[in-house]
């Protein structure tokens, strides 16, 4: 289920915002150390992460790195006081999603959560489509991968057989049946397909 995810020291904070999701129907969780989140931490956590950036212990920024060397995906929203927009900044440079101000406005927080986890379920469903589509070319032949090559140069079935040295009829069962593999009815849509994977 696609979460916020908070981790913040200030229990006052950790309380509003998580009343503040329940009332938006917003799932969320929350931690109160950069610790405590790394232990409990998942590749399979689906949504956002709202990660306060000075924190007692490990920091919001040291947090982020630590995530990033384990190949994390979630979206990171950071939460900082004045003072701190600097290192925000630097954190977006390396890859944070964005960065709010405290105190935010309550809204405008949700709003920019709402569509950090719509950013998420649509990296989890491009992800989840490039696995198939890859899942898919393990599937086929060497003469499948032979004949798709030519396809997707734009030949013709009969300049096909010349290449390879076998009958038209050959290359037409090699074609249906990688088409079929790789869930596709046309050059067009397998060429889209593959497109995706670059």
């Amino acid at each position: 289920m696609s979460t916020a995810y908070i981790v913040d020291d200030d229990a006052a904070i950790r309380d509003a915002l998580l009343w503040l999701f329940k009332s938006r129907a917003v799932p969320a969780l929350a931690w109160q150390s950069a610790e405590e989140f790394i232990e409990d931490y998942s590749a399979r956590m689906a949504g956002c992460l709202l990660l306060d950036i000075r924190m007692d212990g490990m920091t919001g920024l040291e947090l982020f790195e630590q995530l990033q060397a384990r190949d994390c995906r979630l979206p990171v929203i950071f939460l900082t006081g004045h003072g701190d927009v600097g290192m925000a900044v630097s954190a977006l440079k390396r890859g944070a999603h964005d960065f709010i101000e405290k105190p935010f406005n309550d809204n405008e927080l949700v709003n920019r959560v709402l569509i950090a986890l719509e950013l998420d379920a649509r990296n989890c469903r491009e992800r989840a489509d490039l696995a198939s589509v890859e899942a898919r070319l393990q599937q086929l032949t060497e003469r499948e991968r032979a004949v798709m090559d030519r396809i997707l140069a734009g030949k013709l079935n009969k300049v096909i057989a010349d290449e390879l040295g076998i009958a038209m009829r050959t290359v037409e069962v090699h074609r249906a049946r990688l088409f079929e593999k790789m869930g596709v009815k046309s050059a067009v849509e397998l060429a889209q397909r593959l497109a995706r994977r670059s």
